[in-house]
């Protein structure tokens, strides 16, 4: 069977076992809230059914022991929790300066792009010092009404734009936008946020399409995890039912894998 971004199927620890307090009564909240960004991550991923174990064949013909289903934060709970994660890292890069901290509008590529952009937007709020807009674009101009190519705050000169999307593979949706923003104003990228980095080789000469895209437009492009974070998270997380998420041979699986196909890490 072949997946792609919109599929759904598979194995997938949604009910994750619950952490108890020293004294066995309930959630230990305070140690769950310490946990670092990318293991938070991964447990929403996991407990969403978007972060899936098994035997999976993408679009590229490669057989992948997981897969990132994007298409799993389908109500309004879910994507608001995920648009709180996307403003966690960029307040963090913010912080050590990968991104700058007056930025103007968040852009997200049609269609996948949108509900991150406004989910985004809204989790920031006014916690990036001025009005934040969010903008995105039409696969297609429109004629009448409002018109043109972009909806949300519109684009101008000057502007300082923040691109978010789900998971690269090939770093195609960028390639697709970026001559459309230029085209509407002179606008400055300022970076590229996703939700995770595969960290597969692409076809330029064993770089990641994240390092690709990053040396190609010469900005920051960052995730909320990659997924070797990922993997190594989930490799401590149990089910339910006290069973593992990862299991050995599932782990041997995924770290074959990234052998075959990953990316050497920064």
């Amino acid at each position: 069977m072949t997946w792609d971004d919109d599929d759904r199927g598979g194995y997938a620890s949604t009910a994750m076992r619950a952490t108890k307090g020293p004294d066995g009564s309930g959630p230990e909240t305070a140690d769950r809230d310490a946990e670092p960004l990318d293991a938070r991550f991964t447990r929403f991923l996991l407990e969403t059914g978007a972060l899936r174990f098994g035997d999976f064949t993408l679009k590229s013909g490669r057989r992948s022991p997981y897969f990132i289903n994007a298409g799993a934060f389908d109500d309004g709970y879910l994507i608001s929790r995920l648009g709180g994660f996307y403003a966690e890292r960029i307040l963090a890069a913010v912080r050590s300066r990968v991104l700058p901290s007056s930025i103007d509008t968040v852009f997200g590529p049609a269609y996948k792009g949108i509900p991150l952009a406004v989910a985004t937007t809204i989790a920031l709020g006014g916690r990036m010092g001025s009005p934040l807009g969010y903008t995105f674009d039409r696969k297609e101009r429109k004629d009448h009404g409002d018109g043109g190519m972009f909806v949300g705050r519109p684009l101008h000169d000057g502007m300082r734009v923040l691109l978010v999307d789900d998971v690269m593979t090939a770093g195609t949706a960028v390639r697709e936008v970026i001559p459309k923003l230029r085209a509407a104003a002179d606008v400055r990228v300022v970076g590229l946020v996703l939700s995770v980095d595969r960290m597969e080789r692409s076809g330029d000469g064993g770089l990641s399409a994240v390092e690709s895209v990053r040396r190609e437009f010469g900005f920051p492009v960052i995730s909320i995890a990659n997924v070797r974070e990922i993997l190594a998270a989930a490799r401590d997380m149990h089910d339910a039912q006290d069973r593992p998420v990862l299991d050995d041979a599932l782990w041997r699986r995924a770290q074959d894998y990234m052998a075959e196909y990953g990316a050497a890490e920064d």
